[in-house]
C-alpha cells in the first residue's frame, strides 16, 4: 500500500505554495479593491454629468445667447434695409449641435468640482501630509486659474477681438457693395471657445512651473537665465491658440508674460531652492 503520508520536504513545499498564494492575494486584493474604488468615483461623476447635462439642455438657447453677448453689443442693425443684425447657421444639424456643444461645456463646467472631489479622495489616502496639503492646494488652484484665464477672454480680449474684425464692414459707397459680418453659429462658438480654453489652459503656467519646481526638475535660477527662450515659445504659443490678429495674439501672450515672470517668484519663495537644485 502507498503511504498517505507527506515527507518532511512535501510539508514544507506545500506551506511556501500556501504562504506564496496567501502574499499573491494579498497584494492582488488592494488593486482590485482600488480599481473598483476608482471605477465607482468614475461612474457617480459620470452620471452626474449626464445629469447636469440633461438639467442644463433645456437652457442652452440661454447659454448661447450669454456667450453672444460680446458680439450682439457690438452689431448695430441694418438701418438702411431696416434688418436686424443675426448669426446663421447653413446646415441642416448645425444649430443642434451648437447647442449640444454649449451644453456640454456648460455640463463639464458644473459638474467638474465633484470630479475634482472624487479625484482627491482617491489619492488622498496614499499621501504623506505635505503631499495632501501640496495636491489640495493644486486642486484649488487649478480650476480657479482656469476661470481666471475665461473670464479674462471672454470680457477683455474677445469684445476687442470681435470689434477688431468689425471694423472692416464697409458701405456701399465705399467698396460698392456693402460688406456686412453673417456669422455662423457654431463657427462663432467655436472661435469662442477656443479663446476661453486657450487662455483658461495658459493661466496654470504657474501651476506647472511650481510642480516642476517642487520635483526638482526646475528653480528659480534656471527659469530667470531662459527668459529669452520663454518668450519666443509664448509668442508662438499665443499666435497658434488665437484668431489670426496681433490684438488677440498680444492679448494673450502679454498676461502669459506677466505669469512667466510671477511664477519664477512664487518657485523662488515656495518651490525648492537653488542650493537644493545643485546638490541634485
Amino acid at each position: 500500500m502507498t503511504s498517505s503520508r507527506k515527507s518532511p520536504s512535501q510539508k514544507n513545499t506545500s506551506k511556501a505554495a500556501k504562504k506564496t498564494s496567501s502574499a499573491t492575494s494579498d497584494k492582488e486584493m488592494p488593486l482590485v479593491a482600488h480599481l473598483l474604488e476608482l471605477r465607482s468615483r468614475l461612474l457617480w461623476s459620470f452620471l452626474f454629468f449626464v445629469l447636469s447635462f440633461a438639467v442644463l439642455y433645456p437652457f442652452s438657447q440661454y447659454l448661447f445667447a450669454y456667450l453672444v453677448t460680446p458680439l450682439a453689443d457690438l452689431l448695430t442693425d441694418d438701418t438702411a434695409s431696416g434688418e436686424a443684425r443675426r448669426l446663421i447657421y447653413t446646415g441642416l444639424p448645425e444649430a443642434f449641435l451648437t447647442y449640444l456643444k454649449v451644453t456640454l461645456f456648460a455640463a463639464f463646467f458644473v459638474s467638474f468640482p465633484l470630479l475634482a472631489i472624487q479625484i482627491w479622495r482617491f489619492i488622498m489616502p496614499g499621501l504623506y501630509k505635505n503631499e495632501k496639503e501640496t495636491f489640495f492646494i493644486f486642486m484649488v488652484a487649478t480650476p480657479l486659474l482656469f476661470i481666471i484665464g475665461a473670464g479674462f477672454a471672454f470680457y477683455g480680449i474677445i469684445p476687442m477681438a470681435w470689434k477688431f474684425f468689425l471694423s472692416y464692414e464697409t458701405s456701399a459707397a465705399v467698396t460698392g457693395l456693402a460688406i456686412r459680418l453673417e456669422a455662423r453659429v457654431s463657427e462663432y462658438l467655436s472661435m469662442t471657445l477656443q479663446m476661453m480654453i486657450a487662455f483658461g489652459l495658459c493661466f496654470q503656467l504657474p501651476l506647472v512651473l511650481l510642480l516642476l519646481a517642487k520635483l526638482g526638475v526646475l528653480s528659480s535660477r534656471s527659469l530667470a537665465e531662459k527668459r529669452r527662450y520663454a518668450i519666443v515659445l509664448i509668442l508662438i504659443a499665443s499666435a497658434v491658440l488665437t484668431p489670426p490678429d496681433v490684438l488677440s495674439m498680444m492679448g494673450l501672450a502679454v498676461p502669459l508674460y506677466g505669469l512667466y515672470e510671477l511664477s519664477i517668484l512664487l518657485v523662488r519663495f515656495l518651490g525648492a531652492s537653488d542650493k537644493d537644485q545643485e546638490k541634485n
